[in-house]
């Protein structure tokens, strides 16, 4: 093999060895623009394949790429690498001394630049920041319409028992009427938005915001993403394409010559999901044990038998890379499948549970009227 992983790690930490605060490089930067978003990269990545193609110089290919584009920080980004590229630097080390570009990226293009693949690894860096964001694109487009029209609901309930519950209530109480269960319980539930409402909204605020914070906290992404695995519908989703963006790493570092336990470290670093970073991690270990990927994946319910099965077919045919992208493959066609689903199923769930709360509230308000005007009768 032309390279060695060892040895790009070591280089990895000259270049941090004052940096003590690696988790920066394994999550993704998207901050209002102010660095390089994962839609920023894939057309990065692309361009620079096509250029380095075509046989323009790779500090050429940089400063076209500049010139595209629009923000100050992102072009002063890649001035600065082109910069390091004339002193001296390869593109790896330029971009290992920015935050925005991760670990994995890091060793795929040092890999890259070792084994003379660099047009081919940049092609399909690209590639998997094109499916990474095709992804997130499904997943909002399944749920924005289900959003809206749960906040829309939320906004209703609130403004009937903040306006319409209390008007019911005077009239209840001249009256003198003596009130069902369910009427007083949604007098109740008035009475305590009118009193805490703000605090309950300055509580989401705080907990909205107060989010970056603890997105570093891993006992939080624990909780979080446990909570989401576990959810209907969307925790299936959300596996499905976290499966899918390993698969494609995978296939990627395989077509590098990657060997499988050090494929296994960059994805536990490159994805943030911490159900599939645990099932790597435990992988990782019966690897280094002798395992082979396929019996070292079998204990875990994140992969399926079908994985399974085809990992152990790839083993014994040396056909790693093909498997892996036709597992990519179907993991995505998965994806767009159970976001149209997603969508299609959400709807009128929301939409029903809006009616019920609706028609509860309206019901709790008429009986006490129509007993009001059997008594007046």
């Amino acid at each position: 093999m032309g390279f060695q992983l060892e040895n790009i790690q070591t280089v990895k930490k000259q270049h941090h060895k004052n940096d003590d605060k690696t988790a920066f490089l394994q999550k993704e930067i998207n901050l209002f623009g102010n660095s390089f978003s994962n839609k920023i990269k894939e057309d990065f990545y692309t361009e620079l394949s096509v250029l380095l193609k075509a046989g323009i110089t790779l500090k050429d290919a940089l400063e076209l790429i500049e010139s595209a584009l629009k923000k100050k920080n992102q072009k002063e980004k890649l001035k600065n690498i082109s910069k390091a590229i004339v002193s001296g630097s390869s593109l790896s080390e330029a971009t290992s001394h920015h935050k925005e570009f991760s670990e994995y990226e890091y060793y795929s293009l040092k890999i890259g630049e070792e084994t003379g693949t660099l047009i081919e690894v940049t092609k399909q860096l690209g590639e998997f920041y094109a499916r990474k964001n095709e992804q997130r694109r499904n997943l909002v487009s399944a749920l924005t319409y289900p959003t809206i029209i749960l906040a829309t609901a939320i906004l209703v309930v609130v403004f009937m028992l903040n306006y319409v519950v209390p008007m019911f209530q005077d009239i209840f109480e001249q009256q003198k009427v003596e009130l069902p269960a369910i009427t007083k319980f949604i007098i109740n539930c008035s009475q305590f938005l009118k009193s805490y409402g703000w605090f309950l909204l300055l509580g989401l605020i705080i907990v909205i915001g107060s989010r970056a914070l603890f997105n570093k906290k891993q006992w939080y992404k624990k909780i979080k993403d446990k909570f989401i695995s576990k959810l209907p519908f969307i925790g299936e989703f959300v596996k499905t394409v976290y499966l899918s963006q390993f698969t494609q790493a995978v296939s990627l570092l395989t077509a590098s010559k990657v060997p499988v336990v050090n494929s296994i470290q960059l994805v536990k670093q490159m994805i943030n999901f911490y159900p599939l970073q645990n099932a790597l991690a435990s992988v990782e270990q019966d690897i280094l044990k002798g395992k082979s990927l396929s019996n070292s994946l079998k204990p875990h319910p994140l992969f399926d038998d079908k994985m399974v099965a085809l990992v152990k077919v790839a083993e014994e045919t040396n056909q790693n890379e093909f498997i892996f992208q036709r597992l990519n493959v179907q993991y995505n066609t998965q994806v767009q499948q159970k976001s149209k689903l997603i969508s299609t199923l959400l709807e009128p769930v929301i939409i029903m549970i809006v009616g019920l709360l609706v028609g509860v509230i309206l019901i709790a308000m008429y009986l006490p009227m129509f007993k009001l005007s059997s008594v007046l009768g």
